[in-house]
């Protein structure tokens, strides 16, 4: 072979194998790259990751190179960043101040846009901020430590890279915006000062997508999708692609602690994905060595399959929902933390904390709550409405399923 017909059949060689590596991801490059990206940003180096923190910043430039580098045009407003200023009240009854400038606490958005060329655009969301050293927010007790926040919510972070590096190859007939939100475990500060300040139109936004805490799929396999009331369109396409035999859990309620709300009080349909609480939310125990990581695969092929049905729609339609506003309003707490995946009767206990009325009355995780007082609980909303009928020095009677028997409890507020 001739020298130039050897550089010739190298250079077709090369080529074919570039756009070879760059073809769709499979399942176990995906697998590879959310362990990498979770591992990054869950690691102790990134301190938890609380907004204004040098350690949110790091993982705010991790994001960036990665949009970057999937090949995503800079959507903030100082390249792939839209940084704001949260001035907080001295006044507690005063709410937070959420803009561009004044004195405060700044943190950044992180935007990506992949053009396809078309009228209107899917927003996937994530946030990537955590709770740093605790805080307010943390239930750990004992001297502060670094909370890495691995499932909360480096998990949801590291699939909406996943998503964007599957979504580039796909033929869609939507934008997709790609949002890596701070703030939200202050108050959804960075969602809420998007759509606020949106650096696109939000009257082209088709809807949004939410991943917080998708890191934990259970042996059950079941995966929540709450907002499915908020479009006509959603309830139809979630059983028909479910080729990984999950165990959907559906709520219809656009609101929820999440930033998945803060675009719902926009009137767009919004999805908000999530496999369930565990025993290290908002611990330092959340590392990255608990994630489910061929569970995340799961929750991320779904997620693209759910936008792939949706992609042959006309824009979808918007729906208000029964929202938390509507809740029954309580002022005494248990002190359980409820399993959200339980579908059954009653509400199912997911963990206790300590110092608490249920731990004192000796409920333990995995009881279901069938009867509090009067009143028969049969799902969280009936539990809710039991509990707003006491107050503080409130005793009552608990009545409990635990393997299979009736168990009486009396609690204290």
């Amino acid at each position: 072979m001739n020298k130039n017909l050897r550089f010739s059949f190298f250079a077709i060689l090369t080529s074919v194998i570039i756009i070879g590596c760059d073809g769709p991801p499979s399942d176990e490059k995906l697998l590879s790259n959310l362990k990498e990206d979770v591992t990054f940003l869950a690691a102790d180096d990134l301190e938890g990751r609380a907004i204004g923190t040098e350690g949110e910043v790091e993982a705010a430039n991790y994001l960036a190179k990665e949009f970057k580098k999937i090949g995503l045009l800079p959507k903030g407003t100082d390249g792939f960043f839209q940084p704001f200023t949260v001035s907080k009240p001295s006044n507690p009854h005063e709410e937070a101040v959420i803009g561009t400038a004044g004195e405060g606490v700044t943190g950044r958005n992180v935007i990506g846009f992949l053009d396809k060329k078309a009228d209107k655009t899917i927003v996937l969301g994530a946030h990537f901020d955590h709770l740093g050293l605790g805080g307010s927010g943390s239930l750990h007790r004992g001297d502060s430590a670094i909370h890495n926040g691995a499932d909360d919510n480096a998990s949801g972070t590291a699939a909406l890279l996943a998503l964007a590096k599957i979504l580039k190859h796909e033929e869609l007939s939507s934008n997709v915006l790609f949002i890596a939100f701070s703030g939200e475990e202050n108050g959804l500060w960075g969602s809420n000062y998007f759509v606020k300040n949106p650096t696109i139109d939000l009257a082209s936004v088709n809807y949004m997508i939410n991943m917080d805490m998708v890191g934990r799929l259970n042996e059950e396999k079941s995966l929540a999708v709450y907002g499915i009331g908020t479009s006509p369109s959603f309830p139809s396409i979630l059983d028909p692609i479910n080729s990984d035999s999950l165990k959907i859990v559906t709520t219809e309620s656009g609101v929820g602690p999440s930033d998945h709300t803060s675009f719902y009080l926009q009137d767009l349909p919004v999805l908000h994905f999530f496999t369930g609480q565990h025993e290290d939310y908002h611990k330092p125990s959340d590392d990255s060595d608990k994630i489910n990581y061929e569970g995340l695969v799961k929750v991320v092929r779904y997620i693209s399959r759910v936008i792939d049905q949706l992609d042959s729609k006309p824009k979808l339609a918007f729906t208000k929902t029964k929202d938390s506003s509507d809740s029954p309003r309580f002022t005494v707490s248990m002190g359980v933390v409820p399993d959200y995946m339980y579908d059954g009767k009653g509400m199912r206990v997911d963990g206790v904390s300590e110092g608490k009325p249920a731990q004192a009355a000796g409920l333990q995780k995995g009881d279901i709550v069938v009867q509090l007082g009067d009143s028969t609980i049969y799902d969280m909303m009936s539990y809710m409405r039991a509990l707003s009928a006491f107050q503080k020095g409130d005793s009552t009677k608990v009545v409990i399923e635990r393997s299979g028997q009736k168990v009486e409890a009396l609690v204290k507020f």
